[in-house]
């Protein structure tokens, strides 16, 4: 029966029996077999077939649920699995959002040196959404968070609070002020992260209020976007320090902003798994290198 749902959920997460066969690297008259078995045992129907194609029924759906929450759970016993079996080498598991997981934690994880600590990381970058799940399932051992996603079922700890700073070409004409106003963006070229994001409804909220329109030429999710498109001469932009934090050799200029537009992230953990020795060190290196960054931006900004 476990390999018939395990061939049933490569179907759903694949969507056919062609790819769900590739992907088991089985025959695709395997993947049938064990479809029309497991409707025979069950007695229903999990997937109707029009034009040779199958498209899953509600009942599919319904089982597709407790068939993901056990797999996650299996996925889990196996990366404690692989852990308990590194015999000696230490072995970490983190997932963070692209604020900080491009840029930010690779430069933390040199500070680290986790040649001499004989540690092996493994890093996930991933939306803050699944930053979440991947810590809800106890497939990695702590994560690193926007704090828009709620936390509900989970510990958590600020892990920083800055205030935004604008970037712009080295020519633009703003690069000659010490400090960005808000009136100071009614004219430009405008680089805007996406309406969903907390910083992006702050700034909204603070234009509004003050009735100065933003000329917004593009949207993005990421800061690390906006940076590059400031720095090849697109336009101006608010984003996070910690990600300009990776551009203040190249020819980008970064300025601080009058009024404060916050960006934040959550340390975030699953209750009732003890941290290990090796991840309580690194959380103290984040948090070094963190002060360290922030404070080399106000230096030189």
């Amino acid at each position: 029966m476990y390999r018939e749902i395990e061939i049933f959920r490569a179907v759903m997460l694949t969507g056919s029996t062609s790819r769900a066969a590739e992907k088991l690297e089985i025959s695709q008259p395997a993947v049938s077999q064990a479809i029309r078995k497991l409707e025979d045992n069950a007695g229903l129907k999990l997937f109707a077939r029009v034009r040779g194609r199958l498209h899953p029924t509600q009942e599919a759906s319904a089982l597709m649920v407790d068939v993901d929450e056990h797999f996650i759970g299996m996925e889990a016993i196996a990366h404690r699995l692989r852990s308990l079996s590194e015999l000696g080498l230490g072995r970490l598991t983190i997932a963070a959002y692209p604020a900080l997981g491009n840029l930010f934690l690779p430069r933390a994880i040199a500070s680290f040196d986790i040649a001499k600590r004989n540690i092996q990381i493994s890093l996930k970058v991933l939306s803050s959404r699944d930053v979440y799940q991947q810590v809800m399932a106890g497939q990695v051992d702590f994560g690193l968070m926007a704090d828009e996603i709620p936390t509900s079922g989970l510990e958590h700890s600020p892990f920083f609070r800055a205030e935004g700073v604008v970037v712009m070409p080295k020519l633009h004409p703003l690069a000659r002020h010490n400090i960005i106003h808000p009136h100071d963006l009614a004219e430009v070229d405008f680089l805007a992260l996406s309406p969903e994001d907390a910083s992006r409804q702050q700034l909204d909220s603070l234009m509004h209020h003050l009735n100065i329109p933003l000329a917004i030429r593009v949207e993005t999710p990421y800061s690390l976007s906006i940076c590059e498109m400031a720095r090849q001469g697109i336009g101006v932009g608010l984003v996070n320090p910690i990600v300009a934090f990776d551009f203040m050799h190249q020819d980008l200029v970064i300025r601080p902003f009058s009024s404060a537009v916050n960006f934040s992230g959550l340390l975030i953990f699953r209750p009732g798994k003890p941290l290990s020795e090796n991840a309580k060190a690194f959380m103290r290196t984040l948090r070094i290198q963190l002060d360290k960054d922030l404070r080399m931006m106000r230096e030189r900004m």
